[in-house]
């Protein structure tokens, strides 16, 4: 082995929101980090929709700079396989992803992080001390910073990174593709539009992100890997480009496609497993995306915070055993929502033909936000004498998945 010629107290795999959000958070700590980014920049390429709602950015107290924010939103529509509408009114922010995570990590870096570009990890191999109890990870990869000596590492790497590639931690994953564009001239009046439509992303949605100045990401994710990029082209073609427009509310974008942009997004829940001696995971990694409409980014940022300060403890302690880093199973577990709910709601939806879908969005109100229980009890009976047909098929569990969605702490 290489002799060592770096050492700190945390190495966070990753400039993402939660390798952004972890390094801050262990720079706030004391501790000294180091941050290994893949690739040439941070924030690019962009791998997701950009969005984050504004109980995420108060509960993760962030206080965004203005250059980030590329449109402040209202909420939420969700359109139905018949055009039926539905609102959830949550304000939030539409981000400049990649500038967004710059400034993430810029706060870190204020504080003492170091971030080291074109940095991938190879191999990592554990050291224990004279009791055999485990002492500190020596980390190889390719870069000129390697080998570097690390008490602890935190890996925001994603759903295919380093902890499920050479250690095999959690098991496997299901994952969705997500695929977009950025569109110009799009019009929008401040809310995110989601269309459950099957038959332009099996399993999936599409969705509408407006931006400002007329800029919108329109993308989608379905189970079809293969046919998300034609599915995605058939879906602008019959509506944002298209004379006559299933879109509700209608409307015709003048602009053209640019730039593609997309990956992979785990969907079937958190691994098994999200901790290991001196390892955690967090984010993708860790497979922190909600399951029905694969949001990631409040939860990448969440875990990064927590699984820093669960190191910093830890540190202090001495002890960076598997067991003591189990308090960051605990605490994700106590607060992220309840995935093996959505999941089974999930199931249920896309059992749903385009006619039941629209069906069970007729028995909702217009505004979907801060129902009462007694709301939510009226719209099951109506169900049950109206078309006991889909309480059978399970649309109970599918109205349960939006709610849990709407996580407590994070919004949408």
């Amino acid at each position: 082995m290489a002799e060592v010629i770096n050492e700190c107290d945390v190495v966070v795999i990753g400039a993402g929101p939660g390798g952004g959000s972890a390094a801050l958070e262990a720079s706030r700590q004391g501790l000294s980090v180091m941050v290994l980014e893949a690739d040439p920049d941070v924030g690019t390429p962009v791998h997701c929709g950009e969005c984050l709602s504004l109980e995420a950015v108060k509960n993760l107290k962030l206080d965004l700079p203005e250059e980030v924010i590329a449109l402040d939103v209202e909420g939420i529509r969700v359109i139905f396989p018949d055009g039926t509408a539905k609102k959830l009114t949550e304000p939030g922010y539409v981000l400049e992803k990649h500038l967004f995570e710059r400034w993430l990590i810029g706060e870190a870096e204020k504080l003492g992080a170091e971030l080291h570009r074109s940095h991938k990890v190879k191999s990592a191999v554990k050291e224990f001390n004279s009791e055999n109890k485990f002492s500190n990870w020596i980390i190889e990869g390719k870069g000129e910073q390697f080998p570097i000596k690390t008490k602890a590492i935190i890996d925001a790497s994603g759903v295919a990174g380093f902890s499920a590639k050479y250690f095999g931690i959690g098991g496997e994953v299901e994952v969705i593709a997500g695929f977009q564009y950025e569109m110009l001239e799009v019009p929008n009046d401040g809310f995110l539009d989601f269309y459950l439509w099957p038959e332009y992303s099996p399993h999936g949605y599409v969705w509408m992100i407006p931006k400002e100045g007329g800029r919108a990401n329109v993308g989608l994710v379905t189970t079809d890997k293969k046919g998300a990029v034609k599915y995605l082209e058939n879906f602008i073609q019959d509506t944002y480009l298209s004379d006559n427009p299933k879109t509700n509310p209608p409307w015709r974008a003048e602009g053209i496609k640019t730039r593609p942009f997309g990956g992979t997004i785990p969907i079937s829940g958190p691994r098994s497993q999200t901790v290991d001696e001196g390892l955690i995971l967090v984010g993708d990694a860790a497979g922190f995306t909600s399951p029905l409409f694969e949001g990631g980014s409040h939860l990448a940022l969440w875990s990064g915070r927590e699984a820093a300060q669960v190191i910093a403890e830890a540190i202090e302690s001495g002890d960076l055993s598997k067991s003591v880093l189990e308090k960051y199973e605990t605490a994700w577990k106590n607060t992220f929502p309840p995935y093996d709910k959505i999941l089974k709601g999930k199931t249920s939806l896309y059992g749903l033909t385009d006619a039941e879908m629209s069906e069970m969005a007729n028995f909702l109100p217009e505004e979907l936000g801060n129902m009462s229980p007694l709301q939510k009890l009226g719209i099951g009976l109506r169900i049950l004498v109206k078309r006991p047909s889909l309480i059978r098929k399970g649309v109970i569990s599918t109205l349960k998945s939006f709610g849990y969605s709407r996580a407590k702490y994070f919004g949408w």
